[in-house]
């Protein structure tokens, strides 16, 4: 569970790098007197920040996951990102040749190859289609109001995802339904239980 208790959460963090066959080389790679990132490794953060907001059921796909989505808690409230920043979505971190990306966003209870592939399918929006880059974060980026804030919860996940253009075009229009469907059942689930907390709750207001 990615909240196995109210206060809890436990990530299932993603680092990587995108190599160049050709040469076999990190194309995330900097050298230690340069300040700008390479070009690909911008890219691929916009790619990021812009497409994983349209693909949160693929790596938080329970109800229970978005419980894990609290400030201060070490997983992100917003789609962000920042140097060796925590507090971040998305966090760059390593030097020189091992400079690489972390994509904080899925949860324990997210199935890796899916969590895997939304990240690779933003990446790949992002070198394709070039989104604007934004501002990195400093400081709390569970303060930074500009930035998009994460699904309260996977109703709203669900309802980005089901319309998205961007996964439309990353896995087609089937894997799209299966996943919505699958969304849609686990959200019905939930729906038809009356949980422990309701009634004692009802009872405590009654």
């Amino acid at each position: 569970m990615a909240a196995p208790q109210t206060g809890v959460g436990s990530g299932l963090h993603i680092h990587l790098s995108l190599l160049d066959m050709a040469d076999y080389r990190n194309t995330f790679a900097t050298h230690p007197d340069e300040e700008e990132l390479p070009e690909t490794m911008q890219r691929a953060i916009a790619g990021l920040i812009s497409a994983m907001p349209y693909l949160a059921p693929l790596y938080a796909p329970h109800a229970n996951s978005y419980k894990r989505y609290n400030p201060h808690s070490f997983a992100p409230t917003r789609y962000t990102w920042g140097y060796d920043n925590r507090s971040c979505a998305i966090r760059v971190t390593g030097h020189d040749t091992g400079r690489h990306l972390e994509v904080r966003l899925p949860g324990a209870d997210a199935n890796p190859y899916l969590a895997l592939a939304a990240t690779l399918a933003a990446i790949h929006h992002g070198l394709t289609t070039e989104p604007e880059l934004p501002p990195h974060t400093t400081g709390d980026a569970y303060q930074d109001a500009d930035a998009l804030p994460v699904p309260r919860d996977l109703v709203e996940a669900l309802a980005d995802f089901d319309d998205s253009k961007i996964a439309q075009t990353a896995f087609g229009a089937p894997v799209v339904r299966h996943y919505a469907h699958a969304t849609q059942h686990e959200i019905d689930a939930h729906r038809g239980h009356v949980t422990d907390l309701e009634l004692d709750r009802g009872f405590l207001r009654a």
